[in-house]
């Protein structure tokens, strides 16, 4: 087991061990972990290598690609906007990108767009992986695209154009990239290192994520899944049976793009201090106010997925708890990553975490290594 280094205060060293046990049981290659509560940190760790091949060993501020965890912090920037008054959740899409009226989508709004039922979760086909790096060609197409079905009569999880629909959104309304307002508006007021297009001069912090075999998915999973992610592109492993993989990930390419459904890069602690100015001042900066996070939290898709065929909850624009979504408790809202990050917070329990591994496993709507942390933690209060 590897030396976990950092800093737990006292009362809260089970959750060390957890963390360390995880290296075990789970085949952790490297991680950081942090919590926040009431707004302060109590736990700040990291251990093991942030590259197998190298033996580089994971430092105090490695990062990495944090997948799905990504939405979180494109959801944040919205509810940023709607608590300025400059989006009404409850207002068409069109009102701020006209041309998404089309194909039957004109009377589709924003909260829809942000909680997964607008039909618009495959790829359209013709877009070039260099056009889903490059954003104009990507929100072009699904401007244009039929929605696969009547928005707001169901939801399915839209696992990469989550993303681009609704960073455009807060590119049409701010004038900004999605990277860009939230470098300004979140990162640059809380010191964070979490980058949606991470600039070249981190790249060496970076870790190198480690590949699980792919799930044994079952075959309409599967077949949904091809079709979210882009069936013959580096979104999707050549056996049809795998999520995400290598020869996008682990490239500068990836990390470069603005890809805000996926392709956030980013640490624990930034995680963990970023879902704590959610619900309260951190260093006398508070991002949400309360009635914000009601809004944001309040479920507003729930049963049947669509899209990962099986029961998912969603509020607007975060995970919650119900279906398949395990989060640390009832009043709980965030997101996971494929591969097992995770940032989320309780207003209830002042708590906020960041986990950041890795080791990808085939893990969809929660991950053994950070149910042990959470178990942890509620052993600890």
């Amino acid at each position: 087991m590897p030396e976990i280094h950092g800093r737990v205060e006292p009362g809260f060293e089970a959750v060390r061990d957890a963390f360390a046990k995880n290296f075990e049981l789970y085949e952790e290659v490297g991680a950081s972990f942090c919590l926040y509560k009431d707004g302060a940190p109590v736990v700040d760790i990291w251990g093991g290598v942030a590259d197998k091949e190298t033996g580089r060993e994971w430092g105090e501020d490695a990062a990495a690609v944090v997948f799905s965890t990504t939405k979180g912090a494109v959801a944040i920037c919205l509810h940023l906007l709607v608590q300025r008054g400059q989006i009404s959740l409850d207002e068409p899409v069109s009102t701020y990108w006209p041309e998404f009226a089309t194909n039957g989508k004109a009377a589709v709004t924003v909260r829809q767009l942000a909680s997964h039922q607008t039909g618009l979760f495959a790829i359209p086909e013709g877009v070039t992986l260099e056009g889903l790096y490059s954003w104009d060609p990507i929100v072009s197409a699904l401007a244009a695209a039929a929605p696969a079905w009547e928005p707001g009569a169901a939801h399915g999880y839209h696992a990469l154009t989550y993303g681009w629909l609704v960073g455009e959104v807060v590119r049409r309304v701010s004038g900004r990239s999605i990277g860009e307002f939230f470098a300004a508006e979140v990162a640059a007021p809380l010191g964070l290192d979490f980058w949606i297009g991470l600039p070249e001069a981190e790249e060496p912090r970076v870790a190198v994520l480690d590949f699980a075999p792919p799930p044994d998915l079952p075959p309409e999973q599967a077949e949904a899944l091809a079709k979210v992610l882009g069936p013959g592109s580096p979104f999707w492993l050549a056996s049809g049976r795998g999520l995400l993989g290598q020869p996008s990930y682990n490239t500068r390419e990836l990390r470069a793009a603005q890809v805000p459904g996926a392709g956030g890069v980013g640490t624990a602690r930034s995680l963990a201090r970023m879902y704590a100015a959610t619900i309260g001042e951190v260093d006398g900066v508070r991002l949400l106010e309360r009635a914000s996070v009601d809004v944001a939290r309040t479920e507003v898709s729930s049963g049947a997925d669509q899209v990962l065929a099986m029961p998912t909850n969603f509020g607007t624009g975060f995970m919650v708890p119900g279906g398949s979504f395990i989060l640390y408790d009832e009043h709980s809202y965030g997101h996971y990553g494929a591969g097992g990050s995770v940032g989320l917070a309780s207003p209830e329990a002042g708590l906020a975490f960041g986990y950041v591994p890795n080791r990808m496993t085939s893990s969809l709507i929660g991950d053994p290594r950070t149910q042990s942390l959470f178990a942890a933690v509620r052993s600890s209060l």
